[in-house]
């Protein structure tokens, strides 16, 4: 069979802005359907689908289902990891994104407690499973599209824009809920209000398939495939018995930025609303432009961690949470608003110089034949370990001990565990990507800058 010729500098420029575009895009979209579920979470789903238990307990409940989710996505990133190295990066991001959008307008259409009874919380656990299973792979072959496009010395940049597709999946799924829950009655929102969202998603899909069913293969897995045609049978097996050194570190390492993203857009809702009793469209106006500043930050530290390093920046970000764990409780709970939006903007900061080196950083940790596996596992794993349970054990802690600053030492003592499995992580920013994670020869050699 006739290889397929390697594309023109040109033409590789091209495709290559075109794989920014849409990595940024799609990679928006999927994060909005997973943020309109944390957003519910704190705010419809306990009273909906649990309403026979007590608020706290429903609460949690709620918060519960949102974990499923976490628990999913390490599924999602080895089985579609897997085929992600066997077959390809493109055709696992399009399964990825068909499977979280109709899970997510599914979930829109999802009878209450009220009319289907006990079926209504374990449909609504099943799509919430389906949906971590799509977002689990769909980290880590977008993050590969753009970072094996990208120029020897600009992978964190070019990585950055797949992060800051979060905070866009944020502000979107935020917007969405602020538009509901300000034009809706209260009594229509609990009724059809919340489900607007969700079955919005319906369109979103379609615009990001039509947008990555353009796409081309990325250069640095068709220059793998061609060198070396056989591939990995069972490519979890290799990065478990080879490479587990680096899932562990780079897990631990996301397990931290994970944390903090989560006290700041989905804990500190139902903090705001059930405990501050502050207005719920205050609360997601909040996070909304916390988000904002998380964005456009962003894509500086990411472009830092280019001319810096990934672990410079990563700890920059890492010691600014430890500094400020104790004062964002502090001025949240003056219920100022003034002070309590410093408080959230100041948060993002360093959960943004935390996140935005992640992308490269994690995938310059494993070779081609093994990426897609490798870095969608550490990153999963990470979200598990770090993300699923932040709702959970902040409402706890709260419960146990009434006051926030249980829930500060939490932020204090998950940060300071990333900040020390960072140190086990080499830095990167310097290899060339073939060679990454040993490459075929096993010797990282550096890149010209």
């Amino acid at each position: 069979m006739a290889q397929k010729q390697p594309l023109h500098p040109d033409n590789r420029a091209r495709q290559a802005r075109k794989v920014l575009a849409a990595s940024f895009i799609g990679t928006t979209f999927e994060w909005y359907d997973f943020f309109i579920y944390a957003s519910a979470s704190a705010l419809v789903f306990g009273p909906l689908f649990f309403p026979n238990v007590s608020d706290f307990a429903g609460q949690l409940a709620a918060f519960s289902t949102f974990a499923v989710g976490f628990v999913a996505r390490p599924l999602g990133g080895i089985v579609i990891g897997h085929f992600g190295d066997r077959v390809g990066r493109k055709h696992m991001l399009v399964f990825c994104l068909l499977s979280m959008g109709l899970a997510t307008v599914a979930i829109g259409l999802l009878p209450t407690y009220e009319q289907v009874g006990i079926w209504a919380p374990i449909l609504l656990v099943l799509l919430r499973v389906m949906q971590g299973i799509g977002i689990g792979g769909e980290w880590g072959g977008a993050v590969l599209m753009a970072v094996e496009y990208a120029p020897p010395n600009r992978r964190g940049l070019y990585g950055g824009f797949v992060q800051i597709g979060t905070p866009a999946g944020l502000i979107l799924a935020n917007i969405a809920f602020l538009s509901v829950v300000t034009l809706v009655p209260e009594e229509h929102f609990l009724t059809w209000g919340w489900r607007v969202p969700f079955i919005l998603s319906a369109v979103l899909v379609i615009v990001g398939l039509v947008i990555r069913l353009q796409l081309e293969e990325t250069p640095v897995f068709a220059d793998a495939t061609a060198s070396a045609p056989k591939k990995e049978k069972v490519p979890l097996i290799v990065v478990m018995s080879s490479h587990w050194k680096s899932v562990l570190a780079g897990g631990l390492t996301m397990s931290s930025t994970a944390m903090i993203a989560y006290i700041l857009i989905a804990y500190i809702l139902s903090y705001g609303v059930n405990i501050l009793e502050v207005p719920r469209s205050t609360m997601i106006t909040l996070v909304l432009l916390s988000s904002t500043v998380w964005l456009f930050t962003c894509l500086i530290f990411a472009h830092w961690s280019d001319r810096w390093g990934r672990r410079r920046v990563y700890t920059l970000g890492a010691l600014g949470a430890l500094v400020w764990a104790f004062p964002f409780f502090w001025l949240m709970d003056t219920r100022q608003l003034g002070l309590m939006t410093l408080a959230m903007f100041v948060l993002a900061l360093p959960l943004a110089a935390m996140y935005s080196p992640i992308a490269a950083m994690l995938s310059e940790l494993f070779p081609t034949r093994l990426r897609y596996t490798g870095n969608s596992l550490a990153y999963q794993v990470g979200t598990l370990c770090g993300g699923a349970f932040v709702p959970v054990i902040a409402t706890t802690l709260y419960q146990v001990y009434g006051t926030s600053m249980a829930i500060s030492a939490y932020i204090f003592i998950s940060v300071s565990v990333g900040l020390i499995a960072s140190r086990f992580v080499p830095e990167t920013s310097r290899i060339s990507l073939e060679s990454a994670g040993g490459g075929t020869s096993g010797v990282a050699t550096a890149v010209a800058r």
